[in-house]
């Protein structure tokens, strides 16, 4: 059996325990035993993280110790799956440029209102297993902007910005990370947003992509 850590906390409003929630039977299901940190000492357990084959974070407006940091990074590093969304994962310990660096993203804006937005599947990757038959989906909620790197793997994307300057922004990536394999969507930030069936999907495909990978 697999094992999954989810970390959560931080701040309330992006709903730690609820959101996650969510997932863990998905989780269990998938093959998982299942258990939660409300810590982030667990990063410095160097044991269980290694033991780990995927971390679920969920932790919004954090900051992680330098020991912390290195735990957690060093663990993606050598294998361990790293997967979240909205600002649980971007949002976050951004005074950690190493923890930055993994994730491959950061949260600059977002504007005052929910807004509708469309969705859109990145066409040269319509066959990951990730969103492999998902078509593109509207949402009405909070809409990133953020500043991403090129060792991204964009699945999805969104138009945001004023109709006479738009800037395509990613909404769920991949990417690699030594060993580890990174999830990452931008949807999250209720609870009703995650139960959009797209979005469910979406979500529960990416944690478990993102798995530790076991060479036969």
């Amino acid at each position: 059996m697999r094992r999954a850590l989810i970390v959560r906390g931080g701040w309330a409003g992006h709903s730690p325990v609820e959101t996650t929630e969510m997932f863990r039977p998905g989780l269990s299901d998938a093959g998982f035993d299942v258990e939660i940190a409300e810590d982030l000492d667990v990063y410095t357990d160097a044991g269980k993280l290694a033991a780990t084959d995927l971390i679920v974070q969920c932790w919004s407006m954090g900051k992680l110790t330098p020991e912390q940091c290195d735990g957690l990074v060093s663990a993606v590093r050598a294998g361990t799956g790293f997967a979240g969304w909205h600002g649980g994962v971007v949002a976050t310990f951004q005074d950690s440029p190493e923890y930055l660096r993994m994730v491959g993203g950061v949260f600059l804006y977002h504007p005052p209102e929910f807004l509708d937005y469309e969705v859109r599947i990145v066409r040269s990757q319509s066959d990951h297993p990730i969103v492999a038959g998902l078509p593109d989906f509207t949402v009405h909620t909070e809409q990133y902007w953020m500043l991403s790197d090129s060792l991204n793997n964009v699945l999805a994307t969104t138009e945001f910005g004023p109709p006479e300057q738009p800037a395509t922004m990613p909404v769920a990536w991949t990417r690699n990370w030594g060993a580890g394999r990174i999830f990452f969507s931008a949807i999250g930030h209720r609870t009703e947003d995650l139960w959009d069936p797209a979005v469910y999907t979406l979500t529960h495909r990416g944690l478990v992509w993102a798995s530790r990978q076991v060479v036969q």
